[in-house]
């Protein structure tokens, strides 16, 4: 059977898997279902599992999860997982979900219809979706195997999850090792792609190397060699991570807050991120203000950013702490290329820095962002992630791209030729 056709032809596909799914079931193995996926079934019928129409157990009710998420952890990465996957517009058509370490699910993420859909199956907060509370899925293969998996209408157990196609992977504690639970993305058959799979483990790296800064639990920007004086008079605030790409800056705590910054506040921060060395107040009053910017405006700003993130931002000059420089989303992309981390870079660079930001120093930052990601990406000699880069709003004028994509797949490739024209009608309608 041509594997393939899940992405070419996925109605066919899922035909040929449901004929292959009631020989399995009635006991006749079938080479569409693998051994391991045939076990699973078995044990999930022999825990009670119907494939009709089954319901899964419910833990929690809703409002009980909402506790469970302030507990929970992984409340550190939603935020990112959120950007990184989630499509909760109108016309969104897949579901972002985050369990625990158990199969409960915690968090999903979806448009309206999505989200009917989802409740039809009773795929909401609170739900077991592991191998004993529902029967073979993503969530429980992950959960059981330790590795990201991918399961396609009927591999599902159960006969109403025929229509899914699902990708989890679980997600580990880099500081202990300890399963934290599943991230697993869901929809309609034909909204899984080659790319869904790499999507899901690029979004656990992310969740897992975010975890990884917030060593143990404790906040980035405690402090480090100070009296307890100077403790006692400014409280820490425990700040995780801090979200300057896109038009909705926020600041990320410990706690699981999530607190929206005004633009000048994140001009500031953008600013602050961008400089190890740190910034006087005359400094940021004339990159912020031009020649009418003063000093005091400045203090008085700086006092209410130091209100918010406490000891996260030193002054004299105004830097920030040792814990908290370079956790921010746009850090972490240039981060990443200085690693070779291309890919990982590019699946993080989701927005523009601060683009409702107008401060020329703020602009230039985002053409150095922009000018870093487009070149690595040229530079890869990588098919993949020419087209995710030119799907960008960031990359989608880059000449220079579509002419290495041209280079890489031939003259007369479609999604090169694609590419040329939309490029050549943002370059006439930016012509004088």
């Amino acid at each position: 059977m041509d594997y393939g056709l899940r992405f070419s032809d996925p109605a066919k596909y899922s035909r040929a898997l449901r004929r292959a799914h009631e020989l399995v079931i009635s006991g006749v193995p079938r080479p569409e279902i693998p051994h391991d996926l045939a076990e699973s079934w078995r044990r999930s019928m022999a825990l009670g599992i119907s494939p009709d129409q089954h319901s899964p157990r419910h833990l929690h009710d809703v409002s009980d999860v909402l506790e469970l998420r302030r507990e929970h952890r992984l409340q550190l990465v939603m935020p990112a997982l959120h950007d990184l996957l989630a499509d909760d517009s109108s016309s969104g058509r897949h579901l972002l979900v985050l369990t625990d370490a158990r199969g409960e699910i915690l968090w999903r993420v979806g448009s309206p219809d999505v989200l009917r859909r989802a409740d039809r199956l009773e795929f909401s907060e609170g739900a077991d979706w592991s191998e004993a509370g529902i029967g073979t899925n993503a969530i429980s293969e992950a959960l059981l195997a330790g590795r990201p998996v991918q399961l396609f209408s009927a591999e599902h157990l159960v006969r109403t999850h025929h229509e899914w196609a699902c990708t989890a992977a679980p997600i580990t504690d880099p500081l202990t090792g300890a399963l934290l639970g599943v991230l697993d993305v869901s929809g309609p058959l034909d909204t899984i792609s080659a790319d869904t799979l790499r999507m899901v483990r690029c979004a656990v790296r992310v969740a897992e190397a975010l975890l990884g800064t917030s060593d143990g639990g404790r906040s980035l920007s405690a402090p480090s060699g100070r009296s307890a004086s100077r403790q006692a008079a400014r409280p820490v605030a425990a700040v995780e991570a801090l979200e300057l790409l896109g038009d909705k800056p926020a600041a990320g705590f410990r706690d699981g807050r999530r607190v929206p910054l005004t633009l000048r506040r994140a001009e500031i921060l953008a600013l602050l991120d961008s400089r190890v060395q740190g910034w006087t107040a005359e400094e940021l009053a004339y990159e912020l203000h031009g020649d009418a910017g003063t000093p005091q405006a400045i203090r008085t700003e700086m006092f209410r950013v130091r209100t918010l993130l406490g000891d996260a931002v030193e002054s004299n000059p105004y830097r920030f702490a040792a814990g908290l420089a370079g956790c921010s989303d746009a850090a972490r992309v240039l981060r990443w290329l200085r690693d070779g981390r291309v890919a990982d870079a590019l699946e993080a660079y989701t927005a523009p820095l601060l683009s409702r930001s107008g401060v020329l120093a703020v602009q230039l930052l985002r053409d150095r962002l922009d000018l870093a990601v487009g070149s690595a990406v040229r530079s890869s000699g990588d098919a993949g992630l020419l087209i995710g880069w030119l799907c960008t709003d960031m990359g989608s004028a880059d000449v220079a791209a579509v002419e290495a994509l041209g280079r890489l797949v031939g003259p007369g490739d479609p999604r090169y030729l694609a590419f040329r024209a939309g490029a050549a009608a943002a370059e006439r309608a930016l012509a004088p």
